[in-house]
């Protein structure tokens, strides 16, 4: 009997008891093990994973939220969003979150009251104690958090989504493609272009924990700490990549990946830590 049972046990007691849900489908650790587990506990008529398509999401995450949805058998759609119609998001302020998951809502609610079920999100406990201004939009909203509701933690739902097979489990954190651009700068869908195809072309080279900031025609790249002694090894070929996606100069910074760091950060604010050019 493993450990993690009696984890298991209350999340799918919760979720029985929401009866019918739409789960907000990123393809994500988080969203992907709640989507599985759901659609186990409830039947697959009873969970519609829907995954939201703007110019946030990298193509790639779409690509493999639809393989994810065949390989488990899950009701999947693909719904367009415009977050970036509205100028509070494009404003790029502390908020940026709040306005984009305002905009979800307003395209998964009128799903969810199609099919008598409620909003769920792959929101887990370690993400309540950061600054989420978009759980508080979806909050207000009436979405539900199964996660939170059964105690469940971001290692925790990694270990279960392990034994159960679910080749998610240790799938890195894939961010919404805005948040590589410093609070105060406008984001556009040329901007997140640019992210986007450097972002893949790194992917391609290997490199799975990545992030590539955005500082005008310079790109600092963030990579797993493991990972930093092969980028140094594939300079010219990195150096390319952020070249051909249209940065001017490309930056790999030594403390490696950190999630949610340009929070707060301006453009201005070049002043990072120990960075390396290649260029």
């Amino acid at each position: 009997m493993s450990a993690r049972d009696g984890d298991l046990e209350l999340l799918e007691k919760t979720l029985a008891q929401l009866e019918r849900i739409v789960v907000a489908f990123s393809g994500g650790a988080d969203s992907a093990f709640l989507a599985a587990v759901a659609t186990r506990v409830l039947g697959r008529d009873a969970v519609h994973c829907v995954t939201a398509v703007s110019p946030s999401l990298a193509p790639d995450e779409l690509v493999d939220c639809a393989a994810l949805a065949d390989e488990w058998s899950l009701r999947w759609s693909a719904v367009e969003t415009d977050e970036l119609a509205r100028p509070e998001f494009q404003r790029n302020d502390l908020d940026r979150c709040y306005h984009c998951k305002t905009e979800l809502m307003d395209v998964l609610t009128p799903i969810a009251e199609q099919e008598r079920a409620v909003v769920a999100l792959g929101v887990n406990l370690d993400d309540l104690g950061e600054h989420r201004p978009g759980q508080r939009a979806a909050a207000e909203r009436g979405a539900v958090f199964p996660l939170v509701d059964a105690g469940l933690a971001k290692t925790t739902i990694r270990s279960i989504s392990a034994e159960l097979g679910l080749r998610t489990w240790d799938k890195p954190a894939a961010a919404c493609l805005a948040s590589r651009v410093p609070h105060g700068v406008p984001v556009s869908v040329e901007l997140l272009s640019t992210v986007a195809r450097a972002e893949s072309g790194l992917r391609k080279l290997g490199f799975r924990e990545l992030r590539v900031r955005h500082y005008g025609d310079t790109a600092r790249i963030e990579l797993g700490l493991s990972e930093i002694a092969r980028a140094i090894e594939l300079r010219e070929e990195i150096v390319s990549t952020a070249r051909a996606a249209g940065y001017r100069y490309v930056t790999l910074d030594l403390e490696g990946l950190r999630s949610g760091n340009l929070s707060g950060t301006a453009l201005d604010a070049l002043t990072e830590p120990e960075t390396k050019v290649l260029r």
